[in-house]
Formats: structure tokens, sequence, C-alpha cells
């Protein structure tokens, strides 16, 4: 794919034509620069690609729904305009019960399964979290403050923060601080009874995470998790029509109508240096493509000790991008199916939602203590979805495909994945056949994408989804390390724009809109 005729000079190379790189790119020809988007793979998306994975079945490779990325920025870049159609919105939340009942979180139906007391109490939790996380979304669209400067753009950055956080008022303000630092296991046991209904808004704080509910800081990955969503407003969660990749895809037209150049097939060897600044890169077929810019949407371990090179850094930060936490901890379940799954309990408008495999907080606990050592659990947690039961044209006529995240399965699986594939595979169909009995004989073909395969086929070190955990010391002005959380590295003329940088990852975007901004404010500055 080439947007237009490549040049030998550009304002601005992006490596990597994730939805990250591609706001980016938009972004920067908005503002009148000229940008090349340079994508390994034969098409734009990243791991948000759409992909045959058996014959006549399409499916989203990584995420399977869009529920992160803010309203604003989506009117912003005019999708609709560029092709984007959705094939549901709002989706429903469905907990899957043991004994074939059912607790549904949706719009319409929320709190239905659970008692009086237990509903009461949700209301009032959901409404004191989303004051949360209205709080904490203006920090996501703003360059994170450094520390230790006494520069006094940083210190009326760090005002910003705090102010934030007080115009909560005193009460909420003071169970914010209180809450904040604590695991979201002891958060939900202090608020609710309902064993589904804790695994449920358990898992949501976790998922894709390196984590479990008692870890410290999960509630934190759950004001994340929320805030996100806030800002997404009430669409809720959302399926595009033809799946994260017609998603991408309308991003790239976006890109394109604004100027941008965008290459597919053309991975990136090497980031070159000139005179102690990039200056441009070196493809893997020898061509060098020369910018004063380059805006890395890659990891930053790929980033920093691959692209560019440690000998080009400083020592101590060399060491510390290694120490960077992102070994992925969650894989990908895709089966084709010959008919439409049948869960005990759940209604066809249910299977149109999204389903949560999460008995409680002491299932997804277990299934976490597994991950510690090396091994996936015999449990797994999962959230599911229908993708054909919204938009058939993703598989054969009559057929459908069921797409679900798998939690925990380490990268590093201690008796290889070569000959644990298999058994973890079989872990997770097991799983589903307790809740739709007769699923096995459904199923047509099946893949599970490991975290290691994450790693081969997208190019994430360590197959992490988000390029890092989401933790206090990988987060806001220290993501993803001291030196590098301003979308800026100690090298001048390069920026990072990916899910490693602030806030994270996610289908969101906005780490490259906010990247896209700091260089459009360098290069005015230095102009």
């Amino acid at each position: 794919m080439a947007t237009a005729s490549p040049q030998a000079r550009y304002d601005c190379v992006i490596i990597g034509a994730g939805h990250n790189g591609l706001v980016c790119a938009a972004t920067l020809a908005r503002g009148g620069r000229s940008v090349l988007v340079l994508e390994a793979a034969a098409q734009v998306g990243g791991a948000a690609v759409t992909r045959e994975f058996a014959p006549g079945f399409r499916v989203s490779a990584g995420a399977h729904l869009l529920h992160l990325m803010p309203a604003d920025l989506l009117r912003e870049l005019k999708l609709e305009s560029h092709g984007l159609e959705w094939a549901a919105q709002g989706m429903a939340t469905t907990v899957l019960v043991p004994g074939g009942a059912r607790l549904s979180l949706g719009a319409e139906e929320a709190g239905r399964g659970l008692s009086p007391e237990d509903a009461e109490a949700y209301s009032v939790y959901t409404a004191r979290m989303r004051r949360f996380a209205a709080a904490l979304v203006p920090m996501f669209s703003r360059v994170p403050p450094r520390l230790g400067t006494s520069a006094w753009a940083d210190r009326i950055a760090l005002l910003r923060l705090g102010w934030q956080v007080r115009k909560l008022g005193r009460r909420d303000m003071r169970e914010l601080l209180r809450i904040g630092g604590m695991n979201v296991y002891d958060l939900l046991e202090e608020n609710f009874d309902s064993a589904a209904l804790k695994g449920a808004l358990g898992l949501d704080a976790v998922l894709g995470a390196n984590f479990g509910p008692r870890s410290p800081g999960t509630v934190l990955t759950l004001l994340y998790r929320l805030a996100g969503e806030f800002a997404a407003g009430a669409s809720g969660p959302s399926q595009p029509r033809g799946g994260l990749g017609a998603f991408c895809d309308a991003l790239a037209k976006a890109a394109a109508a604004a100027g941008a150049t965008i290459r597919t097939g053309a991975p990136v060897a090497s980031i070159r240096v000139e005179a102690d600044r990039a200056a441009g890169v070196v493809l893997e077929s020898g061509e060098n493509i020369d910018a004063p810019c380059v805006i890395s949407n890659a990891d930053p371990k790929t980033t920093f000790l691959r692209l560019l090179g440690p000998r080009y850094l400083d020592t101590g930060f060399v060491r510390r991008v290694n120490h960077i936490r992102a070994r992925g901890l969650a894989a990908k379940l895709h089966l084709a199916l010959n008919r439409v799954p049948v869960f005990s309990g759940v209604s066809e408008a249910g299977v149109r939602g999204r389903l949560l495999l999460a008995a409680s907080l002491q299932h997804i606990e277990h299934a976490y203590n597994h991950a510690k050592y090396g091994e996936f659990s015999a449990a797994p947690v999962m959230e599911i979805t229908v993708p054909t039961a919204n938009d058939p044209t993703l598989a054969p006529v009559g057929q459908h495909v069921l797409s679900a995240i798998v939690q925990y399965a380490p990268y590093a699986l201690k008796e290889g994945w070569q000959s644990g594939r298999q058994r973890c595979l079989d872990a997770a169909l097991d799983g589903l056949e307790r809740y739709a009995p007769g699923l096995r004989a459904s199923i047509v073909a099946a893949e599970l994408l490991t975290p290691a395969d994450m790693e081969a086929q997208f190019g994430m070190a360590g197959g992490h989804w988000h390029h890092g955990d989401l933790a206090f010391d990988q987060f806001l002005m220290v993501r993803p390390v001291p030196g590098a959380a301003q979308y800026r590295t100690p090298l001048d003329g390069l920026f990072l724009c990916g899910a490693g940088c602030h806030p994270g990852g996610g289908v969101m975007g906005i780490a490259g809109r906010n990247a896209a901004q700091e260089v459009l404010k360098v290069s005015q500055n230095s102009a």
C-alpha cells in the first residue's frame, strides 16, 4: 500500500502502521508536515488487523473490541467518512455463571441476576468510579510532566494533575487517594457479595495485564480502563464491521487524505544517526530514507535496543530499558464453528455482546497463581465475543467465529509452547464447553496465538499487548522509563508514539495524537 508517490526525504518518518502510528501520521499531516509511514507487514494495523485464520473465516487478530478511543478523536479523524461502519455499539456484558444462570451488566439489563443489596451497591459503585474516571481523563491527553526539574511548564503540569483530583471534592478525593494504591480484590470484597459480579469487575482490572486481583496497583489498572471508556463516550464496547482491521483501514485513509504516505511491506532495519541526532531510517532492502524526525510506533525495547542500538544511548538508560517489564500473559483463541455457539442461560442478544468467563475473584487469582511459575491455568479466565453474531461477513453463510482473550498464558512457558500449545488450547476449550455444551463438536478449525506468537507475528517484544505492564513504576511520567516519558527520547529527533508511551495500551490512539502534538511543538520552537 502506497498512498502517494514515494520521495527521498520527508519531514517525519513513522515506524509502524499500527493504530497509534496512523493517528500520529494523520495529526502530523494535518499540521502541514510531509509524513511517511513504514509498515513491515503487508497490511496496516499492527496487531489490530482482520485476517483469515481458516478458509473463509476471518477474525480480529489481537484486540476484538473498540472501547477506549476517545469520541472526540473519532470525530476529529472523520473515520465514518473514510469507510468505518459499526456492526455493533454499546455491547452488553454477560457474566457466565456456573449452573446456567447469568449476570447481565449491559445498559438495559444492568444488575440483572443481582440481589437488591448488590444491585444498589453496584449503582453507587459505578457512579463513584465514573467520577474518578472523569477526573483522570484530562491526564490522558496531556504530555506528562518531567520529575525533578525546576521548569515552570513541568510545575504547572503537576499542579494541573493535582487540581484534577482536588476538583472531585473532599470526600471523593479522600476516597480516590484511599483506594488508588489498593488491589482490586480488597476493593470489590468490601463493596459486593456476588461472586460473579466481583469476578467480572476484577477481570476488567487485570485483562491483558501481568497481575492477579490481589496484586498491588490493580485498582489503578481498573481506573485506567474506566477512564478510557469514559473518554470514549456513550458508544460502549463496539465492533467495527469487518473487524478491527477495517477500523485501521479507515485510519489509514484518514491519514492519506491528510497527505501522509503509507508503505506496507517495508520493514525498517535501523534508525540512522548523524551528528548525534536521528537523520532517517534504513530499510531491510537497503533503501535509505532521510527525515529529521523519526517517530517509532514499535515497543520501547525494539526501538532502543534493536532499531537504534545501545551505542547511541547512555548505559544507565539502556539498563532501564532492559528492565521494562513487558512479558505478555494473554493468549488469543480463534474458533471457526459450523453453527452459532449456545451458552447456557445466555439469550441470543447476549451472544451478540461481550461474555466473561470469570466465576469469582478466587477463580482469577488461582489462574494467575499458575502463571507465576511459568504455567498456564487448567481453568483459564476469558473475555469472549462471537463477532459473526453481529457481522456475518466474517464467516461462510450459516457459520460463525468465536474470539476469546485467554488469561493467563505466560510468554516464557516453562515447558515451552511447542509442547504446551495443544494442552493450553484444550484447557481453554474445556472451559468453554462447561458453559456452551456441544461447542467442541461444532469446531471446524482452531487457532491459539500465544504471547510468543504475538512477538513473532507483530514484532512486539515479549508479546505484551500494551508494550509494557501498566504499573506505578511504568505509568504516567515514568512510562516507559525516565528519560523517554514525554514521547521524546535521549536522541534528538527520535520520538515514541506507541502503546509503551503514556497513557498506555489498548486501541486508544491517544499516544499517537499526543506524540504528534509534541513533535509539532518541538519543530515550532526550533523554527
